[in-house]
């Protein structure tokens, strides 16, 4: 880790007005920082800025230094979001990750975390070994010639599956941007990640009120059971009545550049029976434009299975072949 100076301003102003990279729970930033792959000269340490609470009175909003625990254990947060967080990292961890900086986290690809490799998003135009090597783990949806690296939060997808929006504070005051459109798709430039600019910072996230996604879940599958990113992951809400879908809300991660959502899926859903059959017909739409690399392509039906999965969860409809 390379040498740096460490501030702790204790306004928003004082840090807008300051220099540098924000540091929150540090659960990412420190990593990056000992593998140099960043390297800031001037840290600011947020956690005295009054970014806390969980206000859940019309729909939801949760202040950016919220620790992921305290989130996830809130009872006004809809159960995506939770699970979501419930199934990220450790428990250590999320007692001292917070929301903002899980959305801000950067991708765990491990072309990007090796400096002695290329990296189109660390090093822009050096190139994307992944295209090429070892890719399982990497991106089918919202990729380019210049980058295949997945986005690696589970709560971001859950909330762009709820259209929440972010809030971000400048020095002209504040502006607020739909988390869907706040990531940047690699195309030719996947050092620009999001739509962040220089001298902003994340306040709060603000979810609108949808009482329907009480019947909400978020499966997610990984290699393993805990303390591993997914391969794949599904967002799911559902509004049901009279054994037909009125509504659905649905998003995935683990196989694209971003938090992506399934709006065709969504549209599928729309006036179905709620059966596993017509879950089936709406998941087939899932993976549509997807580009499989030469070990990721597994991805393809598994998105498919995960959002039928997560659909049937939510209808008590265990799907086919699952048990046993």
């Amino acid at each position: 880790m390379q040498s740096f100076e460490l501030t702790a301003p204790t306004t928003v102003d004082d840090a807008l007005a300051g220099a540098g990279t924000y540091l929150a729970g540090g659960t990412t930033l420190v990593d990056l920082m000992k593998l140099d792959v960043l390297t800031p000269r001037h840290v600011q340490d947020i956690n005295a800025l009054p970014l806390r609470g969980i206000d859940t009175t019309d729909g939801l909003r949760l202040g950016a230094l919220e620790r992921m625990s305290d989130v996830a254990r809130h009872p006004g947060v809809y159960p995506m979001i939770s699970r979501a967080l419930l199934q990220s990292a450790s428990q250590q961890l999320r007692n001292m990750a917070s929301i903002g900086g899980n959305l801000m986290q950067r991708t765990r690809c491990t072309y990007f975390r090796d400096v002695s490799m290329p990296c189109n998003r660390r090093d822009p135009g050096s190139g994307c070994p992944a295209r090429s090597g070892a890719n399982r783990t990497h991106a089918v949806l919202g990729t380019s010639e210049a980058c295949v690296a997945t986005h690696p939060s589970d709560v971001a997808v859950a909330l762009v599956a709820l259209d929440a929006r972010v809030t971000l504070a400048t020095s002209a005051g504040s502006r607020t941007v739909p988390l869907l459109d706040f990531y940047r798709l690699p195309h030719d430039t996947p050092h620009v990640e999001n739509d962040l600019r220089p001298g902003e910072l994340i306040t709060e996230m603000v979810v609108p009120r949808l009482d329907w996604a009480a019947n909400s879940t978020y499966v997610k599958v990984r290699d393993r059971q805990s303390y591993e990113f997914a391969l794949c992951s599904a967002a799911v809400a559902l509004d049901v009545r009279d054994a037909h879908v009125v509504d659905a809300r649905v998003a995935a991660g683990g196989v694209a550049t971003v938090p992506w959502r399934l709006t065709a899926v969504e549209q599928a859903l729309r006036g179905a029976p709620a059966t596993e059959e017509a879950f089936q017909d709406a998941a087939s739409v899932a993976a549509e434009g997807a580009a499989p690399l030469s070990a990721n392509g597994f991805k393809v039906p598994l998105l498919r299975r995960t959002v039928v999965r997560a659909l049937c969860e939510l209808t008590e409809d265990e799907p086919s072949g699952s048990r046993g």
